[in-house]
């Protein structure tokens, strides 16, 4: 536990709960009553890439493979041998590249078809050629499926689950069963959702996974029936798969591991089909920072956020920036009465040490923030502002605010702000005007042409830049005129565009904000523009971007840095 956890947690303490004689469970202190380690499953290459939006190659799916492995997770899930060329070519590489040094790789399949054979069934077939040590097949334990959906009997349910892992033991496999939909089973007919478990464990089943696959079911009846479940097969190792469409998921996981549960299935950053599966990010975390239990490694937790950001650029996600733990605002503060009481004490506003998850505190800067804010801000980027420029910043940037500027989403636009009122200037460039014409053509063809009127070290320069629309015509124009004087630009690129309108009752006449990212492709960075006129709030993003690319070029360049 850290030193930070470790004070928060013992700040206060007593014994017992008023009128209680319960001794308190310390945050990092393992209740005797919960599981000293669970398993971490990762399924993000299988369930994972369900979620609406993501699309993955079997590069991408080995790439996301080796980050998994970086965190320590215990299994990976790489997807479905046999349903799709993407998976069959996964499994044919991950067996001749992956060298995975934590993590061992799974195969997902299901049980064999109603009324089959187990010894021609095709998708059993496929989860022994994909060459796993391990498989994990999903099977119906909700009666109502297996009579309405299969349009079987009950005992031609609970034959498919014990004939499919009996035949996938006999393989020499290790054989995870996920009992679809089981909690609602259980709900509605727990005899026979048992005995699916039963027939399961009884063949060699080496977890049985409760799946709350439609994402209904809340804690307390988790945890209830979980409990009942570890009774009852006494001495064999109980899983949870959680869904997240009542927004439990990682609440029910944590559930189910306080009844007994020792194994938990989840993805990065909780992605899934529908709204998601348990956010590995966050269940970790839980498990071992607050409730004490061995899940990774230790010393693969303070990689958590930069995987959870890596694995949402490879599925071409935006990153979650609300995400506990891993997201960029999970210790971001705004509000003046809390920045300044994290200056004496980091454990007064933050439940854990950020770094125990690789993440940091970040101050932010608004309308909200008072001196201490900004001051705080100006230290962490080591700026020194005396207290007269101090005093005018903070006035600068609430004006700023109210006029529709957003510091704490655009940091290089702040930075500058703040290095110039500590008396820096960025005297790169000076541009006196630009002209930026839209023409449509007799054939609805659009061309666009910046024209720039621009003063580089004292030499003056027009230059004309064509482009698909404004911004890039302004941004071509610009590079042609210092190209040579700059030549570290060449490497910096735009990587996202937004237009926000902030009042749209007043229609086209309303005020936008632009927000910029850009890359030199080591460091991403933001800068914003507001005005009435949708180009000058472009140019005024384009030009801090270029300017903050100039001046880090410069400060990386100094003897002092």
């Amino acid at each position: 536990m850290s030193t930070q956890a470790a004070n928060s947690a013992g700040a206060g303490d007593t014994d017992a709960e008023p009128g209680s004689s319960a001794p308190l469970i310390r945050e990092g202190e393992r209740d005797p009553a919960w599981p000293e380690r669970v398993e971490i499953f990762d399924t993000t290459l299988r369930d994972g890439v369900q979620f609406e939006g993501i699309s993955v190659s079997p590069d991408d799916k080995l790439k996301v493979a080796r980050q998994l492995d970086a965190l320590g997770i215990h299994w990976i899930e790489g997807g479905w041998p046999g349903s799709n060329p993407k998976d069959e070519e996964f499994f044919t590489r991950a067996a001749a590249e992956l060298q995975l040094q934590h993590a061992t790789l799974v195969a997902f399949g299901s049980t064999r078809r109603p009324r089959g054979r187990v010894d021609d069934d095709q998708t059993l077939a496929a989860l022994v050629a994909a060459g796993t040590s391990t498989v994990c097949i999903v099977g119906k334990s909700w009666d109502y499926h297996v009579t309405e959906a299969l349009r079987q009997p009950l005992s031609e349910g609970v034959a498919m689950v014990g004939d499919s892992v009996e035949f996938l033991k006999g393989e020499g496999l290790r054989v995870f069963f996920d009992a679809e939909h089981f909690f609602d089973g259980y709900k509605r007919n727990p005899e026979f959702a048992l005995q699916v478990l039963e027939a399961a464990a009884v063949n060699g089943a080496d977890c049985l996974v409760l799946c709350d696959t439609n994402g209904g079911s809340l804690p307390h009846e988790v945890e209830t029936i979980v409990r009942e479940v570890v009774v009852h097969f006494d001495g064999i190792q109980v899983g949870m798969h959680t869904q997240n469409d009542t927004g439990c998921a990682v609440a029910n996981a944590v559930a189910g591991v306080v009844a007994g549960a020792t194994h938990v299935q989840g993805t990065v950053n909780g992605y899934g089909e529908r709204t998601g599966n348990c956010d590995n990010t966050v269940l970790v975390p839980n498990l071992t920072l607050k409730m004490g239990i061995e899940t990774v490694p230790r010393e693969c937790l303070s990689r958590f956020t930069s995987v959870a950001h890596h694995v949402a650029e490879l599925v071409n996600m935006p990153p979650q920036n609300q995400q506990p733990y891993v997201g960029a605002s999970a210790f971001a503060h705004k509000a003046g009465l809390h920045t300044s009481a994290i200056a004496r004490r980091p454990d007064s506003y933050e439940h854990v040490d950020p770094a125990a998850v690789g993440n940091s505190t970040r101050f932010l800067l608004g309308d909200l923030s008072g001196r201490a804010s900004v001051e705080l801000k100006a230290a962490e980027l080591g700026i020194e502002i005396d207290k007269a420029a101090m005093a005018d910043v903070v006035d600068e940037l609430k004006r700023l605010e109210h006029a529709g500027y957003h510091f704490e989403v655009a940091d290089a636009s702040l930075e500058m702000l703040l290095r110039r009122a500590a008396g820096q200037t960025f005297e790169f460039f000076n541009v006196e005007s630009f002209k930026v014409l839209v023409e449509r053509g007799r054939e609805a063809e659009f061309d666009t042409e910046a024209t720039l009127r621009i003063v580089v070290g004292g030499d003056r320069r027009v230059t004309v830049g064509e482009g698909d629309g404004p911004v890039n015509a302004l941004d071509n124009a610009f590079r042609q005129a210092v190209r040579d004087d700059y030549p570290e630009l060449d490497a910096v690129r735009l990587t996202d565009y937004k237009v926000r309108v902030l009042d749209a009752d007043r229609g086209t006449e309303a005020v936008t904000r632009v927000l910029i990212d850009s890359t030199d492709g080591e460091t991403t960075w933001t800068t914003i523009g507001v005005s009435e006129n949708i180009i000058e709030s472009s140019w005024l993003a384009l030009r801090d971007s270029v300017i903050y690319a100039l001046m880090r070029h410069r400060l990386d360049d100094s003897p002092s840095q």
